[in-house]
């Protein structure tokens, strides 16, 4: 019965051993070769027997939405998250956002508070953040995946070597962009971000116990444009 819960074709793929992430955009060669070191292999491993046994968010074909949605070349904006929601139909591969027809969470909601009172755009009645992704904002989390109603579950597998590794990767970029980090887990990652022509804002996290004590009043969106030579378009539809 455990079977059933499972994507077939996908997850033959992922037991096959020369299988590969794609993107279908430039991340494909940005990241060529690491899922053949050893972290990954042992981190696929894992995969296999949690997606097997266990109910697992988001779905195999939405780990990578982040990074399919948001091409390398086309990254304006990094906002990093923690790990994936945790509850049914929440997740779908960008952090912070969930799909439609869902529930707004509470960090989103503060998010759309601070952007309302930044810019003055009004939130949609949806919490989902595709238009962001479209528009050149990684919604990136720093952990790929989860189990249902277990936070942190998938924290030290293996994930945060791979998203490290992203970080690094774009903050080599020539290109400047914008990396926002909310909460102390995304600051943890300052360090990787080297050299001075990006720019890093920096305020507590979204969440109800903590938007109080310095996420509010940031302006994180109007910052991120004044600094880019082409601001992003924050409303969502």
């Amino acid at each position: 019965m455990l079977w059933l819960n499972v994507d077939n074709d996908f997850f033959i793929a992922l037991c096959y051993n020369h299988y590969m992430v794609k993107f279908d955009n430039d991340w494909d060669e940005i990241l060529a070769g690491e899922f053949e070191k050893d972290y990954y292999q042992n981190l696929r491993e894992f995969l296999k027997k949690e997606y097997f046994t266990k109910t697992v968010y988001p779905g195999m074909y939405d780990i990578f939405n982040a990074m399919k949605m948001t091409p390398y070349s086309s990254v304006k904006a990094v906002i990093l998250g923690q790990d994936p929601y945790h509850q049914p139909g929440e997740a779908h591969g960008l952090c912070f956002s969930v799909k439609r027809g869902v529930r707004v969470p509470p960090s989103l909601r503060n998010i759309y508070k601070e952007l309302h009172s930044d810019l003055g755009i009004y939130p949609p009645d949806h919490g989902c953040l595709e238009d962001w992704a479209a528009n050149g904002v990684l919604l990136l989390n720093a952990v790929l995946t989860v189990r249902r109603g277990e936070p942190n579950s998938h924290r030290g597998k293996g994930w945060e070597i791979f998203t490290d590794r992203v970080i690094s990767l774009l903050a080599q970029r020539e290109e400047p962009m914008v990396f926002i980090l909310w909460g102390r887990n995304a600051r943890e990652k300052k360090g990787l971000i080297s050299g001075s022509r990006h720019l890093i804002l920096e305020g507590a996290h979204p969440s109800p116990f903590s938007a109080n004590n310095g996420f509010f009043g940031g302006r994180y969106f109007s910052r991120a444009n004044d600094f880019l030579k082409e601001p992003i378009d924050w409303r969502i539809t």
